[in-house]
C-alpha cells in the first residue's frame, strides 16, 4: 500500500465546516487504509492499493461531494513528490532572511505556457511566483493582507481549482508522515 497525501480545498473555510474526525471516517468509508489527518485545514494522509491519481482524486471528490453536498477539489501528492516540492528553492535565500513568506499552490496539472505568463504577470513589490510542474510557489514579501494576489485570482487565471498551504506546513507533514526517503537533501528555507 502507498503512503499519499490529499491536500483538499474549501475544508474549513467559506463556513464549509468539517470536523477532523468526521473527514477520517468519510476515507475510510471510501476503502482507504490508516487515515490520519494533520491540522484543521483538509491535509489527510492515508495508504491505498491504487497508485493510479487521477482515479484516486476523481474517487475522493465523488465521495466527498456525495457527502458533504459541495465538490470538494483534492490534489494527491506522495512523500517523494512533496519532498521534491520542498527541495524545489526558486527564491533566493535571501528573500527569507528579510522575513518573506513562502505558499505552495497545489494545481491538478501543470499550466500551458499561456497560463504561466497571466500567473506571473501578477508580480510585484509584494508578490512574486514560480511554476514548476504541478505546483505553484508564491513568495509573500509583507503581510498577506497587503497583497493584491488571491486564491480565488489565482483560480480564475488558471481556468480551475488550486489549493494553497504555508511552506511551513508542508515541511512538517514531510517531517511527520513520511517514510524515510534516502539522499533526501535540506532546503535552506
Amino acid at each position: 500500500m502507498a503512503k499519499q497525501i490529499a491536500f483538499l480545498r474549501a475544508i474549513n473555510v467559506g463556513g464549509h465546516i468539517v470536523k477532523m474526525a468526521d473527514l477520517r471516517q468519510h476515507f475510510a468509508a471510501a476503502g482507504f487504509g490508516p487515515v490520519e489527518t494533520y491540522i484543521q485545514t483538509g491535509n489527510v494522509i492515508f495508504e491505498s492499493q491504487n497508485h493510479d491519481a487521477e482515479a484516486l482524486e476523481r474517487q475522493i471528490e465523488t465521495h466527498l461531494e456525495n457527502i458533504l453536498g459541495y465538490p470538494v477539489a483534492t490534489f494527491l501528492r506522495t512523500f517523494p513528490e512533496l519532498a521534491a516540492i520542498i527541495a524545489h528553492q526558486p527564491f533566493p535565500a535571501a528573500e527569507f532572511e528579510a522575513g518573506a513568506s513562502l505558499y505552495i499552490a497545489f494545481l491538478k496539472e501543470e499550466p500551458a505556457a499561456e497560463i504561466q505568463d497571466k500567473v506571473l504577470a501578477f508580480t510585484n513589490e509584494v508578490d512574486a511566483f514560480h511554476i514548476h510542474g504541478r505546483e505553484l510557489y508564491w513568495l509573500g514579501r509583507k503581510q498577506q493582507m497587503q497583497s493584491t494576489f488571491s486564491g480565488a485570482m489565482l483560480e480564475k487565471t488558471l481556468g480551475g481549482p488550486a489549493t494553497v498551504r504555508n511552506i511551513t506546513t508542508v515541511r512538517k507533514l514531510l517531517a511527520k508522515y513520511s517514510p524515510p526517503i534516502s539522499n533526501l537533501q535540506s532546503p535552506i528555507l
